[in-house]
């Protein structure tokens, strides 16, 4: 997140004017408000989630076990169970196949901006791939988002 500056109070005769500069990050399709940093640090902040993208990594991992411990034979047959389209349940357990960093990134809501849903499962399956793809940068034994 860029630098914006700090908030202003000044007063203009008989008003007082008061400017809090803010940016605006997207997820999931919202647009949500970050103000600047004030007297709270950052760290301490809690990061906001995009329960839709964590949901969906969820159920990918879910069905994956389902499907690899011998309960639903394809996933044909899981989706019918499920009551939902068995393309769509191919296109969500694509999820299951992303670098663990990426989805520790999405569970603690540090996922880079304007991520999708649809962005996710269209992702090719090589890890390195995946985070070049979506701006994460390895350090190590972790990635970081760039």
């Amino acid at each position: 997140m860029s630098e914006v500056g700090a908030p202003t109070l000044v007063a203009d005769g008989n008003h007082l004017v008061v400017r809090i500069p803010l940016q605006f990050k997207r997820r999931g399709g919202r647009k949500e408000i970050i103000a600047p940093e004030g007297p709270v640090p950052q760290a301490s902040v809690p990061a906001r989630t995009n329960r839709p993208l964590v949901l969906a990594v969820a159920r990918a991992h879910r069905w994956r076990e389902l499907l690899e411990s011998g309960r639903y034979a394809t996933i044909r047959e899981l989706a019918a169970d499920l009551g939902l389209d068995n393309s769509y349940v191919a296109r969500i357990l694509r999820l299951s196949l992303l670098a663990p960093d990426i989805v520790e990134a999405i569970v603690q809501g540090n996922e880079p901006d304007g991520l999708s849903l649809a962005r996710l499962v269209n992702l090719p399956a090589p890890w390195p791939q995946q985070r070049q793809l979506l701006g994460f940068r390895c350090r190590g034994s972790a990635a970081e988002i760039t």
